[in-house]
């Protein structure tokens, strides 16, 4: 789903640096074997490693666009591996190293706040199944349902909230506003019972990291800084925002690709969202916390958390099934190659980053990208890459029938299913249009799916179980008790779940709907649709003409209608502005749909006055109340995705 290969380009690449790296040392097996036992420790050449790593890092800054990037490895309780590529300031020509250049490793942020609750767990401050209510000062969250939120939920990302980004981030120091106040004012809906369905939630980890605030009794900054940091003598990382005055020389650059170049931009503040990732650190610190991870709770003669407890936290909490991957506590479940990994990935608008452990061989590995080119491919390529590498897979020849007792028709699997990461209560609602894949049968043999311009094939291998083609890579359907299709879920995404939506939910439903009514009232505004519709209703008749005033309402309430909905378009093509806040254009726009609405009665008043007149003939009297049910229709559209009023 997330993953794009530069297959051919790298594998050019890599088999070009192996022979040129046999001929040059010949006693290095380059190439070793996976063990029979994947629990069999394997050994990493550091020598190996970093060359390999340096021919992927050379063709992703070439050719993605990125400035700069940190990588570290870790294995048996050491450091294996970190260096800097590229650069953290362009305009410096300052190269980035590992032990100094500070990157913001988004939502890998998560970890720290996660590994704070399980130290209060383990002290006995903070119970996991209990109603998280019971440690919030200043609000509480609403009893929706029955069941209360736990701190289980929220370290699985089964709460029930509904996503909500709107004012997540600051263009400002001063825009900051506390995490108590931004937590009990942006607070999303409750929309599922907890504990069923995933749904990934900042918001979740961010009230996680007021819980260990309350708890605790210090602000959240200060206990990681003294609980985490500290301890394992992570000197140069920081959730404080902005960065203390000694790390801001070291923080790396932000680059965005434009107009042919890599363009540099603010640090990114995130309001009220530093528990869940906010962090800034470098590939050196990160190592560390790597093998505190990897050695139950442990560096050195340090001990942040009990082996009892480390080990928990590394086992499965939730999943929607046993054959899929699930969550852990706070950590993501993955299963490739064979190997049981645990980690996260992390954006922020402008560095991608991601983190894997893989506790059998107690190795680990992270990378992060100072660039949008880093994004989605770029970090799961490297990665997948180095265990491909290390612990090379040969999957079974795909079988592309099952037993006949197991066929099904895979046409009910077909339709279009939306993400559970929406908003339903705030104008946010409008990313559901775009949160959505599509799925196809093919000859009723093989799924198909789409996902944007992405599309993939699967093969069914049990009732409700498909594997992508080629791949490794699993996706399971639910059914309810009338075996009707409602679920789906993806192997290698356990925090994501899609549901399966009726006719009328599609996005295709509604942009039909939007659609129509624009042409509706384009034909009072354009040529040649205006020509078109003077043309079919001929003026020349009998009939008296009516007062320029009637046409004149009706193409002002259109005009409005399609500037609305041009600018709306606009607005769902970069949905990132809003994590700022709403901007004083939409508010303005919001405004529309109400003129608009004082203008719709004048249409009707003067339809009605058409028919009682004989204005017009018969097709254009009707042609105008036609235009104000097209109306009608736009203001059902409007209400159902919250663009009524003031909703954000």
């Amino acid at each position: 789903m997330k993953k794009i290969n530069l297959c051919l380009l790298i594998a050019l690449l890599l088999a070009f640096h192996h022979s040129f790296l046999q001929a040059q040392e010949p006693e290095i097996n380059r190439y070793p074997l996976p063990p029979e036992d994947l629990k069999t420790p394997v050994n990493i050449d550091p020598i190996d490693l970093e060359n390999f790593v340096d021919g992927i890092m050379a063709v992703h800054i070439a050719d993605k666009h990125i400035a700069g990037a940190t990588f570290a490895a870790v294995k048996d309780g050491k450091i294996l591996m970190k260096k800097g590529y590229g650069l953290t300031d362009i305009a410096k020509n300052k190269p980035v190293t590992s032990d100094k250049t500070l990157f913001r490793p988004g939502s890998i942020s998560k970890l720290f706040t996660w590994t704070a609750v399980m130290q209060l767990y383990e002290q006995g401050k903070i119970e996991l199944h209990k109603d998280i209510n019971q440690y919030i000062k200043g609000f509480s969250i609403p009893e929706t349902f029955a069941e209360p939120i736990t701190m289980a939920h929220l370290l699985s990302h089964t709460p029930g909230f509904e996503e909500k980004s709107i004012g997540m981030a600051a263009r400002k120091p001063k825009d900051l506003m506390p995490l108590k106040d931004f937590l009990k004012k942006h607070m999303p809906q409750r929309v599922r019972p907890p504990g069923q369905i995933t749904s990934y939630s900042n918001y979740g980890t961010s009230l996680a990291g007021y819980i260990v605030e309350c708890v605790s009794g210090i602000p959240f900054e200060e206990y990681i800084e003294k609980n985490i940091f500290e301890p394992l003598g992570m000197e140069n990382s920081s959730f404080r925002q902005p960065l203390p005055d000694r790390l801001l020389e070291n923080m790396s650059v932000g680059y965005q690709y434009k107009n042919g170049v890599l363009e540099p931009d603010e640090f990114e503040l995130l309001n009220g969202m530093a528990p869940a990732g906010g962090l800034s650190t470098t590939g050196e610190d990160i190592a560390k916390f790597m093998i505190v991870h990897l050695q139950n709770g442990h560096y050195n003669d340090v001990e942040i958390l009990k082996e009892e407890t480390a080990r928990l936290m590394h086992t499965t909490l939730f999943t929607h099934d046993r054959r899929l991957s699930g969550n852990a506590y706070g950590f993501w479940e993955w299963t490739y190659n064979g190997l049981n990994t645990i980690g996260h990935g992390g954006d922020t608008l402008l560095f991608h980053s991601y983190l894997i452990l893989i506790p059998e061989q107690d190795l680990g590995f992270f990378v992060s990208y100072n660039s949008v080119g880093g994004s989605g491919a770029s970090r799961v390529q490297l990665i997948e890459s180095i265990l491909d590498r290390y612990f090379p897979f040969s999957p079974e020849k795909e079988d592309e029938t099952i037993e006949k007792e197991k066929k099904q028709n895979l046409y009910r699997f077909s339709g279009t299913y939306r993400s559970t990461r929406v908003n339903h209560s705030s104008i946010e609602k409008l990313g559901q249009l775009v949160s959505t894949i599509k799925i196809n049968a093919i000859k009723g043999q093989k799924l198909l799916v789409s996902s944007g311009p992405n599309k993939s094939q699967w093969i069914q291998k049990e009732p409700l179980a498909f594997q992508k083609a080629r791949s490794q890579d699993k996706l399971l359907f639910r059914e309810d008790n009338k075996g009707h299709i409602t679920h789906l879920f993806f192997g290698d995404s356990p925090t994501a779940a899609f549901v399966k939506l009726k006719w009328w939910e599609t996005p295709v439903f509604h942009f039909f709907i939007l659609g129509l009514t624009l042409f509706v009232f384009l034909t009072t505004l354009s040529w040649p649709l205006g020509a078109l519709r003077r043309r079919v209703c001929s003026p020349h008749s009998e009939k008296p003409d009516a007062p320029r005033l009637f046409r004149l309402t009706a193409g002002i309430m259109s005009s409005l209608c399609v500037l609305f909905s041009i600018f709306l378009l606009t607005l769902l093509g970069n949905p990132e502005q809003l994590i700022y806040g709403v901007p004083l254009t939409l508010k303005i726009l919001l405004t529309f749909p109400f003129v608009a609405i004082v203008l719709a009665v004048g249409v009707l008043f003067f339809s009605a006055i058409s028919w009682i007149k004989k204005y017009w003939n018969r097709c254009g009297r009707v042609y105008y109340f036609f235009v104000f049910i097209a109306f009608i229709v736009f203001l059902w559209f409007l209400n159902y995705w919250n663009l009524l009023g003031f909703q954000f």
